[in-house]
């Protein structure tokens, strides 16, 4: 009849997984918890246990639901700092809710301070046993800098980092200025450079493991005659990615980079569309939001893709049909590619 928290390292050389199989049988009201370490978690992961007690005891006093026992995020997730950037709207929502829902502590970064405030709130009535709201713009650093001192000193060392935030462009090459490179450049790239030095130098140091994600897009690897900037930025931060990823695996730190595709979120009303005057701009916008809306793949579904993700320790994740279909003709018939990339968008 008592609740009981049951806390897994998932590197322990001398007690396996296995011996708590069927536990639920013998102790209903089970809460499991598993966390990358070997056999002395009070002595390597100090942080991460007090937090996992402390919202542990506070929900069993306040008669506050627990994460069910078996569920497959809940354990991995539970009580876990996790970073979102973009957090106000669309894949950074929908991410940041995600994980509030699996039992993580959730900063749900934007620079819009009114988006950010209500990404926290819903992260806590979702589950997030604590949420906080920053507000900050991924270009500048030395904004970046100040939130990740911020972060570190009042809520600790992040477990996992998303990197979400980022802008649309499209236009042909010449029509491109540089301002608008400059833009897309500093928001899509460099926002993930410096998310990723200020808060992965931290996991590193630490020395306790940690994920970092990096949203890209399916456009990294599909070329198009509409996206040169855009698709540049995110193919930048494939391979961002990709080199992060060997740097840091023996750090135990693992990196992901993610390519969500057509997915129906306020991106496409806010993109710019480089050579043509305001009011054609905006006939732009509506127009592609239509064809996403159409589309209608959620923002939702691209965060399930981003949990499973992290708990296997995915590389590289297409998550619509056409972002796994593209990454299979990047692959094996580029040439396929690169002739639909001569088709002039419906736009």
């Amino acid at each position: 009849h008592a609740p009981v928290q049951l806390v897994t390292p998932l590197g322990d050389r001398f007690l396996s997984e296995r011996l708590h199989d069927d536990l639920e049988q013998w102790v209903p009201q089970l809460t499991r918890r598993t966390v990358q370490a070997g056999h002395w978690i009070p002595r390597t992961r100090p942080d991460q246990l007090a937090a996992w007690i402390t919202e542990f005891v506070t929900s069993v006093e306040d008669d506050r639901p627990r994460p069910a026992a078996g569920d497959r995020h809940a354990e991995r997730f539970g009580g876990q700092l996790v970073l979102v950037t973009g957090a106000g709207s669309g894949i950074g929502r929908a991410t940041a809710l995600a994980f509030a829902e699996a039992g993580a502590r959730v900063v749900a970064v934007d620079r819009n301070a009114e988006a950010a405030a209500r990404t926290a709130e819903s992260s806590r009535l979702a589950g997030a046993p604590a949420a906080w709201a920053e507000t900050a713009d991924v270009s500048d650093e030395q904004a970046m800098e100040r939130l990740a001192a911020k972060v570190g000193a009042e809520y600790g060392v992040v477990d996992v980092l998303v990197n979400n935030a980022g802008i649309g462009l499209s236009g042909s090459f010449f029509d491109t200025t540089p301002e608008d490179w400059k833009k897309v450049l500093d928001i899509n790239l460099w926002g993930v450079i410096h998310g990723c030095r200020l808060f992965g130098r931290r996991m590193a140091e630490r020395g306790q493991g940690g994920h970092i994600v990096n949203v890209a897009s399916a456009a990294a690897y599909q070329p198009s005659r509409a996206l040169p900037a855009y698709s540049t930025s995110k193919a930048a931060v494939l391979m961002l990615s990709e080199c992060l990823r060997a740097e840091l695996a023996g750090q135990g730190i693992g990196v992901t980079a993610v390519c969500p595709g057509f997915v129906n979120t306020a991106i496409t009303s806010t993109a710019h569309f480089a050579g043509v005057d305001a009011e054609e701009e905006k006939r732009l916008q509506r127009r592609v939001a239509r064809i996403y809306g159409l589309r209608n793949y959620p923002p939702e579904k691209v965060a399930t893709a981003i949990l499973r993700a992290v708990a296997r320790n995915e590389a590289v994740v297409p998550v619509t049909p056409e972002a796994r279909g593209a990454r299979v003709l990047s692959r094996f018939a580029p040439g396929l590619l690169r002739w639909i990339a001569r088709v002039k968008p419906p736009v």
